[in-house]
């Protein structure tokens, strides 16, 4: 086969969305690795931005204050999936973003719309930069940041099973706490004005709520293939 065509048959960009705790950044990170296509992680953008938020003494909690903030920071993504990073000034964020305060907080910065103009406009370059594709995972790329992604994937699962995931994530969390606190940022999320959590019309629904992660990247990985052979 022509180098042109496995070129072309390489270069697919998977838009993959879905609430936390989908199983979204293991199967998205490992879906890119097992077809060699680079990743992006945009959720870790949202908690970058209000980590920096935080971090600068900028209220979060008033919009005007985030919104004229909003272009301050510089964020540099890594899109290798066996080893994503994230930057922020220059500065090593990939665990500063991962703590309890920013989670609380990013649904209040990433509902803002200068925020979520400025990210969508940087994840948009970065996916148009990956020559030989990308796989996306975030909340809302099927619908506003890539809409014609070549493939449209959304991740659902039980609030159940997504708060057992997640309180096996972080030790000693509490299971009925974390359920409400996944619920609760569904709400903000799928409530915001600008770009809401939402499945796009296209996109293939996938329950993960039975699924192992195994099977879940398995599945994902066949649709892409069948995107790849239909193209």
């Amino acid at each position: 086969m022509s180098t042109t065509v496995e070129t072309a048959r390489s270069s697919v960009i998977v838009a993959i969305d879905g609430p936390s705790g989908t199983g979204k950044s293991s199967t998205s990170k490992a879906v890119a690795a097992e077809l060699g296509l680079s990743y992006l992680d945009t959720g870790a953008q949202y908690r970058a931005i209000t980590w920096w938020m935080l971090t600068n003494g900028v209220d979060v909690s008033n919009p005007e204050e985030i919104a004229t903030a909003a272009a301050k920071p510089v964020i540099v993504s890594g899109t290798d999936p066996t080893a994503p990073t994230i930057t922020v000034d220059g500065v090593d964020a990939s665990g500063p973003i991962r703590t309890q305060e920013v989670t609380s907080k990013v649904s209040a910065v990433s509902a803002v719309p200068e925020v979520r103009t400025l990210i969508t406009a940087l994840q948009r370059s970065i996916a148009a930069a990956a020559t030989g594709g990308i796989v996306v995972e975030g909340r809302d790329i099927g619908t506003t940041v890539l809409p014609d992604a070549d493939l449209k994937i959304f991740l659902t699962a039980s609030p159940e099973a997504r708060a057992a995931r997640r309180s096996g994530e972080v030790k000693g969390s509490d299971l009925a706490a974390t359920r409400e606190a996944l619920i609760k940022r569904d709400a903000a999320d799928s409530g915001r004005k600008t770009s809401p959590l939402a499945k796009a019309d296209d996109a293939v629904e996938v329950d993960t709520t039975e699924l192992t992660l195994q099977q879940v990247i398995e599945c994902v990985v066949t649709l892409v293939e069948g995107k790849r052979v239909a193209a």
